[in-house]
């Protein structure tokens, strides 16, 4: 199981930072935050880059236990 975690306006939307889904790629993880958190949920996540470990990845790249993909919407500021 690979950790998710959501910075800024998704993690307000999930209402927390940090979770634990199975998958074994990006996009399962993905998918199973969508189907945990919801419509809104999905509705911020094209909006986001994904990373994982600290690099940027795409839908079909493979995680393990020991990944973190980290969703980072736009952020604004002055």
């Amino acid at each position: 199981m690979a950790t998710l975690r959501l910075f800024a306006s998704i993690r307000q939307t999930a209402g927390t930072g940090r979770d634990t889904l199975e998958g074994a790629t990006v996009g399962e993880i993905l998918a199973a935050a969508v189907a945990k958190y919801g419509a809104d949920f999905e509705a911020h996540l094209g909006q986001c880059k994904v990373w994982v470990n600290g690099d940027p990845a795409t839908a079909d790249d493979a995680v393990g236990d020991n990944d973190e993909v980290a969703l980072l919407p736009p952020v604004s500021g002055g």
